[in-house]
């Protein structure tokens, strides 16, 4: 027993310091088994003035031991993006895989949970795109959020794509 609590208590300071890029502004308990929403603020770190608030389930030490599962929260998650500034955008990714903004583990080893920006030249428009990796098996659980750029003359550093 006791190296089952050792192992849950890596894994939850494991998943702890993942996530220590954003900044979490949010926790609301769910029920009693100590499940949690967590939302946290990530700002872009290439494009000032844009902040996404991702939310996501936090499994609690209860449920782990009720239902197993130790090592793993669930995939789901939402994403509102917004400018929160002035916006500067530095050298970003321009291609259509886009590029990983933030990740943090949703177990041990093998699931992530990721944001992605796209831009989108056509439309002048920033897409987050929040989802979930697994090594073996991926998940459909996304969610999107747009900051349009229209409008809002923002600098690019290296001069705004043709």
């Amino acid at each position: 027993m006791k190296s089952l609590i050792a192992a849950t208590a890596l894994t939850l300071a494991c998943l702890a310091g993942a996530a220590q890029a954003a900044d979490r502004v949010g926790e609301v308990g769910v029920d009693w088994t100590g499940n949690d929403i967590v939302i946290d603020a990530v700002p872009d770190p290439k494009v000032q003035g844009v902040t996404c608030h991702v939310t996501y389930f936090e499994r609690g030490v209860i449920d782990r031991l009720r239902n197993g599962n130790w090592f793993e929260d669930p995939s789901n998650s939402s994403i509102a993006c917004r400018q929160t500034g002035p916006i500067t955008i530095g050298d970003i990714e321009l291609d259509e895989g886009g590029e990983e903004v933030f990740k943090a583990g949703l177990s041990l080893i093998w699931k992530s949970l990721l944001v992605k920006r796209i831009y989108d030249k056509k439309n002048d428009t920033l897409i987050y795109l929040v989802h979930s990796r697994e090594v073996v098996d991926g998940s459909a659980k996304m969610a999107i959020s747009t900051v349009p750029l229209y409008n809002q003359n923002p600098t690019w550093t290296e001069g705004k794509p043709e």
